[in-house]
């Protein structure tokens, strides 16, 4: 038995792969066999693996600055700063933290912070927001990820995509409504261009916040800088993370002057959030995905998936730029292993009949037709 399997706390279902390296899209086993990492180490490998520039970049800022606390100004920290605040305007005051979820709990207490006296927030069915306290209460079926005796708010669901319902459901006791404009758990499930406008006019008309999770589909994966406008509207508070950095821990909380008007200092704090080596990466990751025009390009792959992967056990196809919902005609676990026996890791999702897609936006077009070949061969 591997002892760092039989030692550690055995929450995850491994794959029974090793990888050792990684280089562009491919990742590499201890066996030597080779994959096309579809997956996208679960989203993080927004530039892929090896990327030269965050290499680059990464051994720079370790030869002059590991850390530092948060207390002294850092010039990276503020690069990496201006870098969020340009990709999501008009939204550009930018709070760094480590992870997705510490993101959502933050946002959350913003919105509380803003709404005193407030006591519900809105989610809808289907959504995941993370494992912490607060995050963890907003996500589906909460039960399942929540092991504490009570939740710190009231949580109110609405049904997946009915406009009408979340209407209602949105009133003055509501504090926040927070959603993935792309649900990534539930299968890569976008919201309908009616139903983010109907969250945007509502939260407007109520003073609700509006928190838009863009964990997952955030940072140009959904072909859009900021998911939550795809429709029109813009949201009060946006969650980044997974891939800003590369794969380097790393997440943000991104939102307006007004939301942090007059916020006492003490309000938000992090110990490792916003650090020398985390921030260098996220600049250095913006500044690729806007330099080579990452967001269009997730935008014309995910066509280019519609329009050829429809084959095989492939059904329907589901999401936004590369955040990729594949629904099959067989359970997905089958497909994800007949995949993986091909050279291709591919992820699963809350639906037993949809895979996901989260790849590297330096996906090329040469990797969909791999793809389209292996699920045609089926």
């Amino acid at each position: 038995m591997d002892l760092n399997q039989a030692q550690e706390i055995p929450v995850y279902n491994r794959l029974g792969l090793t990888i050792v390296s990684g280089e562009g899209c491919t990742v590499t086993a201890d066996d030597g066999r080779t994959f096309l990492d579809l997956y996208g180490g679960h989203a993080t490998a927004l530039l892929g693996y090896r990327h030269p520039k965050l290499i680059e970049t990464l051994n720079h800022q370790a030869n002059e600055l590991f850390f530092q606390t948060n207390l002294v100004t850092v010039p990276v920290r503020a690069k990496a700063v201006q870098a969020v605040g340009a990709l999501c305007q008009p939204l550009d005051r930018v709070f760094f933290v480590n992870s997705g979820a510490e993101a959502n709990e933050n946002a959350l207490r913003l919105a509380f912070r803003l709404n005193p006296g407030r006591t519900k927030v809105v989610v809808l069915e289907g959504g995941f927001h993370g494992r912490t306290a607060a995050a963890a209460s907003c996500t589906s079926n909460h039960k399942r990820w929540y092991a504490l005796p009570r939740t710190p708010f009231d949580v109110v669901t609405a049904p997946w995509d009915q406009p009408d319902v979340l209407a209602h459901l949105i009133d003055s006791d509501v504090a926040a409504v927070i959603a993935e404009p792309v649900q990534g758990v539930a299968g890569a499930r976008a919201l309908s261009n009616e139903m983010l406008k109907t969250l945007a006019k509502r939260c407007k008309n109520t003073d609700a916040v509006w928190i838009s999770d863009e964990v997952q589909c955030g940072l140009g994966r959904s072909g859009y800088p900021i998911s939550g406008a795809a429709a029109g509207g813009m949201p009060d508070i946006v969650t980044l993370g997974k891939g800003i950095a590369g794969g380097f821990p790393c997440a943000a909380v991104v939102t307006s002057a007004r939301v942090v008007a007059d916020i006492p200092k003490g309000t938000l704090g992090t110990t490792f959030g916003g650090g020398p080596m985390a921030t260098a990466l996220v600049a250095a990751v913006l500044e690729e995905v806007l330099e080579n025009n990452l967001i269009e390009h997730a935008a014309n792959l995910h066509q280019q998936i519609q329009d050829t992967c429809k084959v095989g056990p492939i059904v329907d196809i589901q999401g936004a730029g590369l955040l990729v919902g594949m629904r099959t005609n067989v359970p997905a676990n089958e497909v994800i292993t007949a995949l993986r026996e091909n050279g291709i890791l591919v992820g699963g999702s809350a639906d037993p009949n949809v895979f996901r897609l989260m790849p590297p936006l330096t996906l090329t077009s040469d990797h969909v037709a791999q793809l389209a070949h292996a699920l045609e061969s089926m």
